[in-house]
C-alpha cells in the first residue's frame, strides 16, 4: 500500500496543473495516467503549437448547465496568471486570430513547464497505470494492475469521450456515478458536420475547399464567423467546430457566404451596370470558381447561360437569398472519433465551484472536461482546465 494525501486521476492538462497547486502547497501527490506517457492531447493541439489559452477568456465563452459554474475559477486562475507562468519559462508565444495564444516552437514547451513544475512540487508521476478500482471508508483506495494507493482526496481528471484513439473512456463519469454524482448527458463537440444526399456529393466534390462565412443555428441565436472547410464528408473549419456545439440533431444550420455585402443589392445593380454578364462573372471575383460553378448547378442551373439583362429580378433576389442565407441541414456529427471536447459531464450541481469539490462525497474533486463545463474553440478549454485545476490543487 503507497499511502499519499492527493490521487490524481489523469495525466493531462488538468491533472498536471491540479498536482502542481498540490504539491506547491507541500501535499503528496500521486498522478495516475493510464496512457504511456502523460499530455497526449496537449502535445496534438494547436497543430503541435498548443494553444494553450485565449486573451478574452469571459463565461460567456462556456457552456454548461450552469452558465454561472465557472465565473469563480475563471476569476480567481486568469488567463494572465497561465501567460505569466509561459513567460517564466522562457517560452515564446504569438497572439493569432480573437485572442488566440500559441507556442512559436512546439507543444512540447507547454507540457516540459508542466513537467517541470511537477518536479519542482515532488509530485509522483505514474504512467501505463490502468485504475481498476476506486474505494473509500475514511480515505480513498485506489487500486492499479500493480500498486495500490490510498490517500486522504482523489481528484477526477479524466478528460471527456474525445479522441477516443488516444485512449479517452468513460471511467471518470462512471467513477462520479459510483459516488453518488450525476452526469449530465454527454455528446460531441467543436467537431465537423456531416451530410447526406445532394450536399454529401457537393461537399466532396469541393473537399479541401476553405472560405470566410457567417454560420448561424438555424434560429441565428449563435452565429460565427470564421472560415468553413469543405470535406468530403461534409463541412468542417472554426466556423463550423464553433457552431456544433449548439447544433442538435434535426436541426438546420444557415450559411452566410457573403457576410460582407448584400447579395441581392449586389446582383441588381450588376444587373443595371453590366447587363450583358453572366451572373456566375459577377459572384467569381468574390468566391472561389469551383464554388461559384457548384451554387450555379444548385441554384440558377436554367440560367446559367443567360445575360443580367435576361433573369428576371425575381430570380436573382431568390439567388441572393441563398448566398446570403444558405439554409442545409446536417445529417450528423462525426463523432467523438474527432470531436476536440466533450459536451456535458458530471453535473456542476454536485460540486463547489469555488473548489471543484463534491458537495456529498469529502475529499473528492471534478475538474477539466470531466465537468460538465466546455469552453468555445480557441484556447477556452485549455483555460478551463487550468483553471478548475487550480481551484481544486489549492484545496485538496
Amino acid at each position: 500500500m503507497n499511502s499519499t494525501d492527493v490521487v490524481i486521476l489523469g495525466g493531462g492538462a488538468a491533472g498536471l496543473m491540479c498536482a502542481i497547486a498540490a504539491g506547491q502547497r507541500g501535499r503528496r501527490v500521486v498522478v495516475l495516467e493510464r496512457a504511456n506517457k502523460i499530455g497526449k492531447k496537449i502535445l496534438m493541439s494547436g497543430g503541435g503549437r498548443c494553444n494553450f489559452t485565449n486573451l478574452h477568456c469571459e463565461p460567456v465563452r462556456y457552456l454548461s448547465a450552469n452558465p454561472n459554474f465557472c465565473i469563480s475559477a475563471l476569476s480567481r486562475y486568469t488567463q494572465w496568471d497561465f501567460i505569466a507562468l509561459v513567460e517564466q519559462h522562457g517560452i515564446g508565444y504569438h497572439e493569432k486570430a480573437h485572442g488566440e495564444l500559441f507556442c512559436d516552437d512546439s507543444s512540447k514547451d507547454i507540457l516540459n513547464m508542466l513537467r517541470t513544475e511537477c518536479t519542482r512540487a515532488g509530485v509522483d508521476i505514474r504512467t501505463d497505470c490502468d485504475v481498476t478500482g476506486v474505494t473509500r471508508d475514511d480515505r480513498y483506495i485506489v487500486t492499479c494492475a500493480d500498486a495500490v494507493f490510498d490517500a486522504e482526496s482523489l481528484v477526477i481528471a479524466t478528460g471527456g469521450l474525445s479522441i477516443p484513439k488516444m485512449g479517452a473512456t468513460d471511467f471518470g463519469y462512471r467513477l462520479a456515478r459510483q459516488f453518488g454524482l450525476a452526469v449530465c448527458e454527454t455528446r460531441a463537440g467543436l467537431v465537423p458536420l456531416t451530410f447526406s444526399g445532394a450536399m454529401l456529393e457537393v461537399a466532396g466534390r469541393l473537399s479541401g475547399l476553405s472560405v470566410p462565412a457567417v454560420v448561424s443555428t438555424e434560429d441565428a441565436a449563435q452565429a460565427f464567423a470564421e472560415s468553413i472547410l469543405f470535406t468530403h464528408r461534409g463541412l468542417s473549419g472554426p466556423a463550423i467546430l464553433q457552431l456544433s456545439n449548439y447544433w442538435h440533431p434535426g436541426e438546420a444550420i444557415r450559411l452566410n457566404l457573403l457576410p460582407d455585402q448584400s447579395a441581392e443589392a449586389l446582383l441588381l445593380a450588376a444587373k443595371v451596370a453590366q447587363p450583358r454578364t453572366l451572373l456566375r462573372t459577377v459572384l467569381l471575383p468574390l468566391l472561389p470558381r469551383a464554388l461559384v460553378l457548384e451554387l450555379e448547378a444548385l441554384w440558377w442551373p436554367a440560367q446559367a447561360r443567360m445575360r443580367l439583362a435576361d433573369i428576371p429580378d425575381r430570380t436573382l433576389r431568390t439567388v441572393a437569398a441563398s448566398f446570403n442565407d444558405w439554409q442545409l441541414k446536417p445529417a450528423a456529427t462525426e463523432g467523438y472519433r474527432t470531436a476536440e471536447v466533450t459536451l456535458g459531464g458530471i453535473d456542476t450541481d454536485e460540486l463547489s465551484s469555488q473548489t471543484m469539490a463534491s458537495k456529498r462525497q469529502p475529499g473528492l474533486y471534478c475538474i477539466g472536461e470531466a465537468v460538465d463545463v466546455t469552453g468555445h474553440l480557441g484556447g477556452f478549454n485549455f483555460q478551463w482546465a487550468w483553471s478548475s485545476a487550480q481551484a481544486a490543487g489549492r484545496v485538496a
